[in-house]
């Protein structure tokens, strides 16, 4: 009988890269409502004070565009105004159509009309992000905001486009935006990085991110470094991966999750002994609450050399404590474990229980095979045709069994 042992929830180079981009992707992804600017037209008293501080708190002050002068013409100020107050309201259902009348205003000029296809996108994101996309494409083109409105709908646009899976497109938009400004903030480098790694870009994402990372020093936030270290781990570099996890997780010895993603590197480099003290860590302060937490302590026990007796401790507490599910696998496991320990009692116990949840003969044919060398030719009998009832890759080796005399 192999030794190897399938866990169905060892945690793998594609879970972890799965978890790694759910997460990036959730933070990543800013709602329009905080990337955008909830100002209506204000009062003429405050239009100076408005234009001076929007230069003084210039986004992009190395953009290569001209920006242009951006206010409304006295005629549709009140139209303008109708437009901003639905979006103050949440209104989208107003919003839209009067921003399409304003649209195909002639009257209108590029910064009426830019900015309320900009108030259009914001009122639909969430609720129909291929129209909020649609507009945010007309505010750009209408090209009548200033550089700070401008370029951040541009990288919303870039947002909303890997938000749709799109990624290469929102790679691009992002990319115009960087070239057009210069920017060096490091959220925007932080969102290509994410778009790169989505791209299997990963050494392209790996430069991003460490200049956003960088740049923003104490600031920078811990999902990037989680995603660096996902960009390095499956770029095959996995000792860099977890140098990056070891830092993060000196920060923060008790984040779970940080533990988790270290313990799945350490396997997937074949240091398993890594693995299993990090897990242990966890088994002893209480922090296996998942039956896939158990499942893979339990899983690299049985694949380590003379362990399998450690293995069955784990498995044991799991079930006692109810996290560990009493599934098929689960017996299975205890079966081979028993079994590689010459426990052959308590192994073909568990093979039974394994092999009447099975989804194939497979078990009862390793029950058979025990079975018949402890000398218990009938019953070995008995599973070898329960295994070609349910089917087996090799149906030779139960007829084998079936065709014995004693």
């Amino acid at each position: 009988m192999s030794k190897s042992f399938p866990v169905r929830h060892a945690l793998s180079a594609a879970v972890l890269a799965l978890f790694l981009t759910g997460a990036a992707t959730e933070t990543f992804a800013q709602s329009a409502s905080e990337a955008f600017n909830r100002k209506g037209p204000r009062a003429e008293r405050k239009a100076k004070e408005e234009k001076a501080q929007a230069k003084a708190e210039a986004k992009y002050p190395d953009a290569t565009r001209e920006e242009p002068e951006a206010k409304a013409s006295a005629k549709l100020s009140k139209d303008l105004k109708k437009i901003f107050d639905a979006y103050e309201e949440g209104d989208s259902a107003k919003v839209v159509p009067l921003a399409d009348e304003m649209i195909a205003n002639e009257k209108a000029n590029a910064y009426e009309r830019s900015i309320s296809a900009r108030l259009a996108a914001a009122s639909l994101i969430g609720e129909d992000d291929a129209k909020a996309m649609a507009y945010l494409g007309k505010a750009l083109e209408f090209n009548g905001l200033n550089n700070n409105e401008h370029y951040d709908s541009m990288l919303m646009l870039g947002q909303l486009q890997m938000q749709s899976d799109d990624d290469a497109a929102g790679l691009a938009t992002l990319d115009k935006l960087v070239a057009e400004t210069k920017t060096t903030n490091p959220d925007v480098q932080a969102i290509r990085g994410n778009a790169l790694y989505r791209l299997e870009r990963y050494p392209e994402a790996i430069t991003a991110l460490k200049q956003a990372i960088d740049t923003a020093g104490a600031d920078a936030k811990p999902e990037w470094q989680q995603l660096l270290m996902a960009s390095y781990f499956d770029s095959g570099k996995a000792g860099e991966a977890a140098s990056i996890a070891e830092a993060a997780l000196a920060k923060n010895p008790d984040d779970k999750k940080l533990q988790m993603n270290l313990a799945s590197i350490y396997m997937q480099a074949d240091q398993n002994d890594k693995a299993i003290a990090l897990l242990e860590k966890m088994r002893a302060s209480g922090q296996l609450t998942e039956d896939r937490d158990y499942r893979n302590l339990f899983a690299l026990y049985l694949n380590s050399e003379g362990r399998e007796k450690e293995g069955i401790a784990v498995i044991k507490e799991g079930m006692e404590k109810g996290v560990l599910k009493p599934d098929y696998q689960t017996y299975l496991a205890l079966g081979q474990a028993y079994y590689f320990t010459d426990q052959p009692g308590p192994a073909i116990e568990n093979y039974r229980k394994a092999a009447e949840m099975a989804p194939d003969g497979e078990a009862y044919l390793n029950l058979a095979r025990i079975l018949w060398g402890e000398g218990q030719l009938g019953e070995a009998k008995q599973a070898a045709q329960k295994a070609l009832d349910k089917g087996v890759k090799k149906p030779e080796e139960a007829r084998k069994i079936l065709a014995q005399k004693g």
